[in-house]
């Protein structure tokens, strides 16, 4: 690209977007939505390559999934808050067995119901578990796994061994 501020910044390679960038990246979308090619896109806003014009129609489009995702994953987790807060209510009443619509009395007291109390208690697990998923506490995650030369050149072996077979 012809913007430097558009370049790779820094040892890490990331890529780094000016508010210049930025702008001239959400006019090449908007462009594309009127239906221009990404030639005539490249040409009208300075662009070196066709393919310029595409990536920043790319990094827009990314963006824009990436924001709407935020925001629904911020509605789910307040959705979430609002369940839990309610089971938590459930689970820090009293509940009382009853039994044909009379409170079951046990030595002069109401004979305490587990029930509600252990139901709402699987309900806050399965809220917390839901919320762990969404924000991807659950997810697997990624090893680094490396193997001596000698080993790897015995994997080979074994691998070309096999396929002899």
């Amino acid at each position: 690209m012809d913007d430097p501020q558009a370049r790779p910044h820094g040892g890490d390679g990331q890529f780094v977007r000016s508010l210049t960038t930025a702008e001239r990246d959400a006019e090449a979308a908007r462009l594309r939505s009127l239906g221009w090619t990404y030639p005539r896109i490249a040409a009208e806003l300075g662009f070196n390559h066709r393919a310029d014009a595409w990536n920043a129609v790319q990094r827009v489009l990314k963006d824009t999934v990436r924001e709407a995702g935020e925001e629904l994953r911020t509605l789910e987790l307040e959705r979430l808050d609002a369940l839990y807060v309610a089971a938590s209510e459930v689970l820090e009443r009293e509940h009382v067995t009853v039994s044909n619509g009379r409170v079951v009395d046990l030595h002069g007291s109401p004979l305490p119901d587990d029930g509600p109390v252990l139901a709402a208690i699987d309900r806050l697990l399965k809220i917390q578990e839901r919320r762990a998923r969404l924000l991807g506490l659950d997810a697997p995650t990624k090893q680094n796994i490396s193997i001596s030369p000698e080993r790897a050149a015995a994997l080979e072996q074994l691998v070309e061994e096999l396929g002899e077979q």
